[in-house]
């Protein structure tokens, strides 16, 4: 096949296979996940047949819409950035789909299950291979309806109903913003689309500020973090896909395929909001005892980190006026193609690098979190667990080097992208530099907590006492991606998928190689260290026994952004909706509509009065007609 045919059929087949789950299969759950994990199997096989086969930027772009000037088209654009982005969405959605048919064997509602998912990594496909804003607008809000899906697969639980609700507003929110950055764009450069924007573009602060928005919400970056930890309701493979390896890996993708357009007022803003939700994320991580939030605020964490990434390529450039304040032309910018482009490249190759090693890692947590659900009929309390390294080894070290890789153990995948972006940081911003390695050492602690209170001291409950490894469906994704989460950060390995990203990666060298070297060990012997003397294996967290205010304090943090925009929707968006309400019935509905609907009844009463029926007094009318007539005509008026 060539190129175009096998992009088109690696978008078109998990269409092909949703369509025909969703009109033919939907009491069929067997059949309907055999079909779906087929259909992600062949995309895996395609999209490593597209990627090794060397096919880069090939032409592909159909008319779609057209109304005047204004035409929408739909297009490929494959170079290496999307290469690495297929590899991870394909290969880790294959693996999560195997996982699935074990770990969702006996729910009723497989075939809704399958389906979600072949819907959402048709939606994930279509953004990676987009060649401009238009279409990635498009499958990006078929993600949010895709995840709103999966999100409430147990829609019979009032929680996973209100977390849905809640993954698909504050998604909307951020998507607001991207589609006026979207418009603006347009507006200012005639196109969206990537390449003609490369090679020519007037640039602006406001534009990639919008975009980002919509990089915060499905990112999950402040304030529109909010979501992401009650998306632990869905099925655990869910979590897997969406907020480890695709969804939530959108937005730092989107980043990265507008960064043309980036301006260092900016990066700057989006540095500072990446390095504030790394931070944050980890102090919530902290006092969570479901194992799956406990995975979700380190997701937050983690991809505050590569926003950060990005954000520290810091363009040195000016800013020069074009009639709107902060706008100017890209030709302009003689620094955009010297020092200036190099370190933004540099934030792109270490945000990608990180990405992907996290994909890694982050899918054999989640789905080495859900064999432990599984395998503890459905407990996800770590104080209720314990005693699970014995009774469930395969999952015990698979989940081990999982969480080696995330505390930056060297030598692990992690080590190397996390490396990456400290010394980025320390090349760029000391603050920065400072709050990240921080982030850092709560990492290690909050990981190694959860890792010693689920799998070592005694069985807490009935079901961590009676847990029992999880089949080969479940365990075989385990074993690839933890060597993944060895592997994937060496070079020659990155290298390979990565193509010209791999070498956007900054290094260390000489003295600073060492000085990161000695840092990273730091933060692991700290940070680690520190969570292993520190936790007991016990039914009680020592933190909340030893140090309540503390404790406290974080579950006040956690809770204060949900609690602030409680706050706002019953004392201001609600009070402002009776406003309206008011004003629509009394003022609109009531003194406008119904008044005027009164006046002209009048009025037709009135007319209607006039029509008597008697030739005597039409003539009387007729005569006081002709007197006004004449007035007029003489003046009088």
């Amino acid at each position: 096949m060539s190129p175009v045919t096998t992009a088109l059929a690696i978008l078109l087949i998990p269409l092909a296979s949703a369509a025909l789950i969703a009109l033919f299969l939907r009491k069929q759950g067997t059949l309907a996940s055999w079909i779906s994990t087929a259909a992600a199997g062949s995309i895996a096989v395609l999209s490593l047949q597209l990627i090794f086969g060397g096919a880069r930027n090939f032409p592909a772009s159909w008319e779609w819409l057209r109304f005047g000037d204004f035409v929408v088209k739909l297009g490929f654009k494959f170079d290496d950035l999307a290469a690495l982005m297929l590899f991870v969405v394909s290969f880790v959605g294959f693996l999560i789909h195997v996982f699935s048919l074990g770990y969702m064997h006996d729910d009723a509602a497989r075939a809704r299950f399958f389906g979600g998912l072949s819907i959402f990594m048709f939606s994930m496909l279509g953004i990676v291979l987009a060649d401009n804003l238009f279409m990635i607008f498009i499958f990006w809000e078929l993600v949010g309806f895709s995840s709103y899906l999966l999100i409430n697969h147990y829609h019979e639980k009032q929680s996973a109903a209100d977390a849905s609700k809640k993954a698909f507003i504050v998604n909307r929110v951020g998507d607001f913003g991207f589609l006026l950055g979207i418009i603006m764009c347009y507006w200012l450069n005639g196109t969206v689309s990537l390449d003609e924007l490369r090679d020519h573009h007037v640039f602006s602060t406001a534009i990639p500020l919008l975009l980002f928005c919509g990089a915060m919400g499905k990112s999950a970056q402040m304030p529109l973090q909010v979501w992401l930890p009650d998306a632990m309701e869905g099925p655990t493979p869910v979590s897997a896909l969406i907020h480890a390896a695709t969804m939530v890996a959108a937005g730092i993708y989107m980043l990265c395929r507008i960064e043309p357009l980036m301006v260092p007022q900016a990066l700057h803003v989006i540095m500072w909001i990446g390095t504030i939700t790394a931070l944050y994320a980890a102090l919530c991580a902290i006092v969570q005892r479901d194992i799956k939030k406990v995975l979700a605020y380190s997701t937050l964490s983690q991809l505050g980190y590569m926003v950060a990434a990005f954000g520290l390529g810091s363009l040195e450039m000016p800013i020069y006026p074009l009639g709107l304040p902060g706008v100017g032309h890209s030709e302009d910018l003689a620094a955009l193609e010297t020092v200036g482009r190099g370190f933004l490249a540099a934030g792109v190759g270490a945000a990608m690098f990180h990405l992907t090693t996290h994909a890694f890692f982050k899918a054999l947590m989640f789905l080495g979190s859900g064999s432990v659900i599984h395998g503890c009929h459905h407990e996800q309390d770590i104080f209720k667990m314990g005693g699970l390294w014995k009774k469930m080894p395969v999952t015990f070290w698979t989940f081990t080097i999982g969480v080696l890789a995330i505390v930056g153990m060297p030598g692990l995948a992690g080590f190397f992208s996390k490396d990456a972006i400290l010394y980025l940081a320390m090349e760029k911003n000391t603050a920065v530099f400072g709050l990240l390695v921080f982030t850092a050492v709560l990492t290690s602690f909050y990981m190694i907590r959860m890792w010693k209170i689920t799998f070592f001291g005694e069985a807490r409950s009935e079901s961590a006492a009676h847990a029992h490894e999880s089949g080969v469906s479940m365990t075989l994704p385990l074993i690839i991606l933890a060597a993944l989460s060895i592997a994937g950060g060496y070079s020659g390995v990155f290298g390979k998928l990565a193509g010209s990203i791999a070498h956007l990666v900054p290094e260390a060298e000489g003295s600073a190689h060492t000085t990161m070297l000695l840092i990273s060990l730091g933060i692991l012997i700290v940070g680690a260290g520190s969570a292993l003397f520190f936790y007991k294996s016990s039914a009680t967290d020592t933190l909340e026994e030893k140090s309540p205010a503390l404790f406290g304090l974080l579950e006040w943090l956690k809770e204060s952004f949900d609690r602030l925009y409680n706050y706002y929707v019953a004392k201001i968006q609600h009070r402002f909706a009776l406003l309206l309400n008011f004003f629509d019935r009394n003022v609109l509905a009531g003194l406008i509509v119904q008044g005027f609907s009164g006046f002209v009844g009048f009025v037709g009463y009135g007319a209607r009065a006039l029509y008597t029926g008697s030739l005597h007094v039409y003539v009387y009318w007729f005569l006081l007609g002709a007197v006004i007539l004449w007035a007029f005509a003489a003046g009088v008026f």
